[in-house]
């Protein structure tokens, strides 16, 4: 019989006969309490005998990770007094801890690894590297039952002996409190010692783990040590002044900390100066041409617009110097903020030395927030140097209007930027690699939007790959690939004028000392940092786009709370970042919000859910402002109203999706949004109306056919044949009566 097999039935054997047999009764301390006089005089009478009886019942419990471990260390106490049960239950736990780490190494580890191999990797280098901090962690602070860590550490690289001393060494603290404990228990009366103790078992967990943040903290700062200043200039310097960095600045300045923030270019950040602002500016401008070009569907008979390409780019601009003032050097620094423009270097954990025009400077401070930012991402295809390229960077220095563009990327911004050229008049042809553009919404989301580019004139080429640029003639030419299976890698010549780049954003992590200190990236090439959003350095932080995992100008505020609160306060409490409710609107049109789980995420996770769609053409404000177009698309938990996830594809999607966000964040269900009375005639009843639709499917054949009978007998009507007669067979079809999806 194989070996692995012959195990794992012997341990499945043991187990069962354990519970069949209730051998769980033996090991309590009721049953020890009633034979504990026997106990005692066999153990006088043969101490060695029995010490290595319990000695290798602790074993065998441990090793078949059987309940009753923790009765048994305080069986120890009482029976054979603190220092022989700490030495017994110590080795014993110790031992069959590592027995069953073996087990599971034996009989799962080379599947586990096999399958979810590539899925484990990061966790595997980790344990390869300090598997054994890991492994002390875990049994210095019981945040889940011991024998899984036994058995899951079994599944990793970890070493056995590195496995054995660890959990031997880190068990013994917890262990001496539960002996203790059991030694003042073995005269089966309450003591002062006894209470000690129990609140020892209660306090202990919370002390080991300052303890082990502390031993962390001061591994860490080993080779910094004599560089940390006795005084601080700041609580806090903040690297970056995008939405990030000023929120962090802000805080600080509020709760009265002194904060420096630095930054090398311009405050605002790319969303003020080269993102969210601008973009939006452009497709306001963009979207009034449309409204102009569609003037018979309003109305009016024939409309047209003038207008000068460079003074759009212009009104940008100024919208852009409109905005500045609210992040501003002036403002903050009437705040309580010390703006310092320059480049700046990490050059320990608690200096900051900043390049500035005037010459070098250095901070030192107790926290540092990182909030460095993105930049778009530039793929090396050959020639693209050669022919010259726009990124969403620097595209808005453009004042000539190209009359061909080609955008590279079927993302938010290349999808919102095609749109807005298209519409100003600009052939458009839009490249993306994969079989959609926006291929993080749903597929009808994306054909939706991807029918009214092509109405806007958008040629929309998916499944193709940017090969090459080349100049031919004169002209610029991109040689694209067709990817797809009916294009069999057909090569495509399309002639422009300007190219955008808008492939995606890549963390800024370089330059400023991060390698130095040894703070490491995440496969996303962002800064790595812990749930707190602290690098390895505990006074280190890092939020925004800089730290991901989203590239929100609203979630880089919403981390920079975290990171500023965790960096001035930490010491007393930290908080965790809470990514549970995250929203994001593509401001393209239709415009497509979204919060949660959409399907094709529920499907890829097996996540059941319950699908009801709205749509929003049916919609009187919808049909008035002739936008009858788009839906709301709810996903939630079978069986209930709570909400897992929206979108929403329409006009003003984005403001409409606030209510499904605020619902989310507090636990509102879908019942309680169709109590709450909505404006008439507005969008936002869309959002009523899919609760309603969501109501009506969730009624079943019964309920209805109970409230059709109800209602005849209230007019008299009587008779098998009438809608009461025919209710018992129907009362028993529990299907629902309208077309929500079940699904994954």
């Amino acid at each position: 019989m194989n070996k692995r097999l012959a195990l794992l039935l012997l341990i499945v054997a043991v187990i069962a006969a354990f519970f069949i047999f209730d051998l769980q009764r033996s090991l309590s301390l009721e049953a020890f309490q009633a034979s504990r006089a026997r106990i005692d005089a066999l153990y006088a009478r043969q101490p060695v005998p029995v010490a290595a009886a319990y000695f290798a019942l602790y074993v065998a419990v441990a090793a078949l990770s059987l309940p009753g471990a923790a009765v048994m260390t305080l069986i120890g106490g009482a029976l054979f007094g603190f220092t022989t049960g700490l030495v017994l239950v110590s080795f014993a736990s110790a031992i069959g801890a590592t027995l069953a780490f073996l087990a599971a190494r034996f009989l799962l580890r080379d599947w586990v690894q096999g399958k979810f191999g590539d899925k484990l990797r990061a966790l595997n280098e980790g344990v390869a590297r300090e598997g054994a901090f890991y492994l002390f962690a875990l049994r210095l602070v019981p945040l889940f039952p011991f024998f899984l860590v036994n058995l899951l550490m079994g599944l990793t690289p970890i070493r056995t002996w590195t496995f054995y001393w660890v959990s031997q060494l880190g068990m013994l603290a917890g262990t001496a409190v539960y002996v203790y404990a059991g030694t003042q228990l073995g005269a089966f009366k309450v003591s002062a010692g006894l209470l000690i103790a129990f609140v020892l078992l209660g306090l202990f967990p919370l002390v080991a783990k300052k303890a082990l943040d502390a031993l962390k903290a001061r591994k860490v700062y080993a080779r910094w040590a004599h560089l940390r200043p006795k005084r601080f200039d700041y609580n806090m310097v903040v690297i970056g002044a995008g939405s990030a960095g000023l929120v962090s600045a802000y805080i600080a300045a509020a709760t009265k900390a002194k904060v420096a923030l630095i930054e090398r270019h311009k405050m605002g950040g790319d969303c003020l100066n080269t993102g969210c602002v601008p973009s939006k500016a452009l497709i306001r401008s963009a979207k009034f041409l449309s409204h102009v070009a569609r003037s018979k569907e309003f109305g009016i008979g024939q409309a047209s617009a003038a207008f000068d390409f460079a003074e759009v780019m212009e009104r940008v601009q100024r919208v852009v110097q409109s905005i500045e003032p609210h992040d501003s050097v002036e403002r903050y620094t009437k705040l309580g903020v010390d703006c310092v423009r320059g480049s700046a270097r990490i050059t320990s954990p608690w200096t900051v030395e900043v390049q500035t025009p005037a010459g070098v400077m250095t901070l030192s401070t107790k926290a540092i927030v990182i909030a460095a930012g993105a930049r778009p991402f530039v793929p090396p295809i050959p020639g693209l140097d050669t022919v010259g390229h726009f990124t969403s960077d620097t595209i808005w220095n453009l004042r000539t209007q190209p009359k061909r563009l080609v955008v590279l990327g079927g993302g938010p911004i290349g999808s919102e930027l095609a749109q807005a050229f298209a519409r100003l008049g600009t052939q458009v042809t839009q490249v993306e690699m994969l079989p959609r553009i926006m291929v993080r919404e749903d597929p009808e989301v994306s054909a939706v939007v991807t029918e009214r580019f092509r109405q806007d004139g958008i040629a929309v080429l998916t499944e193709h790959k940017a090969k090459q640029f080349m100049v031919d003639n004169g002209e610029k030419i991109l040689i694209a690939e067709d990817v797809s299976k009916a294009g069999g890698g057909k090569e495509v010549r399309i002639a422009f004028d300007a190219v955008l780049v808008a492939v995606g954003r890549v963390a800024n992590t370089q330059g400023y000392g991060l390698e130095e200190l040894g703070i490491g990236t995440t496969k996303q090439r962002t800064v790595e940092t812990d749930d707190y959003l602290q690098t390895i350095y505990p006074n280190i932080f890092a939020c925004g786009d800089v730290a991901g995992p989203y590239q929100f100008t609203h979630t880089a505020a919403h981390q920079a709370w975290y990171a500023a609160v965790n960096g001035l306060f930490g010491t007393f409490r930290k908080f965790k970042a809470d990514y549970r409710v995250i929203p994001w609107t593509t401001f393209t049109e239709p415009e497509v919000a979204r919060v949660g789980l959409n399907e094709q995420e529920a499907r890829e996770k097996n996540i059941a859910v319950t699908v009801t769609t709205c749509g929003i053409d049916d919609l009187d404000r919808a049909i008035a402002d002739s936008e009858a177009h788009g839906f709301v698309k709810v996903l939630t938990q079978p069986g209930t109203d709570r909400i897992l996830g929206v979108t929403i594809v329409g006009e003003h999607a984005g403001d409409l999706l606030a209510e499904y966000v605020l619902a989310m964040k507090h636990g509102i269900g879908l019942n309680k949004i169709l109590g709450t009375i909505h404006t008439y005639p507005t969008l936002a009843e869309a959002n009523k109306y899919a609760a309603g639709a969501w109501k009506r499917a969730t009624v079943t054949q019964g309920q209805w056919a109970f409230l059709t009978a109800l209602q005849a007998w209230r007019r008299g009507e009587t008779g098998l044949g009438s809608p009461l007669g025919q209710l018992g067979a129907l009362l028993k079809d529990k299907r629902p009566a309208y077309a929500a999806r079940e699904g994954h």
